[in-house]
């Protein structure tokens, strides 16, 4: 097998104004009547702030019904696709599992590629497939992945893939550049790789070793599924799970 050449007091202020009355010893009588109707004029006041209090129940109405108009804006559908990998979760991101590839319906984009380019070109190859996808109305039901299919110095010839649910009844293609088709079954061994895109040539070495150490011969064609997303080819924490079939 070929493997790659080239990562958030209430205060109140009382104010008492006491008024000081002077009043004259002789003319003690005649302010006695006005006494009486300064009894009445505090009673007038407090007529005032009940007669206040009855419209303050009124604006209470509308207040109510604004709440009931956000109520039906409430309700919003959700899609969320199972973007699952092919194996589970590694349980050792450093080692190397063995497992079971289980074939699953998948969108296929066929296409070619130098190494200096191959982050690009995937990335503009999985960004259509999931421009018609979209269209399409179909959700991934995977990561997506690449199987390099030939491999040389100089580049390489890859199917991009997409896993979906399942085909539309009756159809082979969704564009005629965007195939329906599965993707790989059977045993397979996973590598993990996490580090920027540009050095996985690095993990494609430590493949080799081990496969030679155990004496393991591989198919020709390799797959690289994508658990982190195409963003830059320098960011370290780009994750890749690659997965090498032998043969039988």
């Amino acid at each position: 097998m070929r493997l790659r050449s080239s990562g958030v007091l209430l205060v109140l202020a009382l104010c008492s104004s006491v008024a000081l009355a002077q009043t004259p010893p002789a003319a003690s009588p005649p302010p006695a009547a006005p006494a009486a109707p300064a009894a009445p004029a505090p009673a007038e006041p407090p007529a005032a702030p009940q007669t206040q209090s009855a419209p303050s129940p009124a604006p209470a109405n509308p207040q109510t019904s604004a709440p009931a108009t956000p109520a039906p804006a409430a309700p919003a559908p959700v899609q969320q696709a199972d973007r699952t990998t092919l194996f589970p979760g590694p349980s050792d991101p450093t080692g190397v599992e063995e497992g079971v590839l289980l074939s699953k319906p998948t969108l296929v984009f066929s296409g070619t590629s130098t190494w200096d380019e191959a982050f690009d070109n995937l990335k503009n190859a999985f960004t259509k497939i999931a421009g018609e996808m979209k269209k399409a109305g179909i959700a991934p039901a995977g990561r997506p992945l690449t199987i390099f299919v030939d491999t040389d110095d100089n580049g390489f010839k890859y199917e991009a893939m997409v896993p979906i649910a399942k085909v539309p009844e009756g159809k082979t293609e969704l564009t005629p550049e965007i195939k329906f088709g599965r993707t790989p079954e059977g045993k397979s061994f996973r590598f993990v790789h996490k580090d920027a895109y540009d050095e996985i040539d690095g993990t494609y070495e430590t493949i080799t070793a081990y496969l030679d150490i155990k004496e393991i011969v591989a198919k020709d064609a390799f797959i690289e599924e994508y658990v982190s997303e195409f963003t830059d080819s320098q960011d370290t924490n780009f994750e890749v799970n690659i997965y090498v079939q032998p043969k039988e």
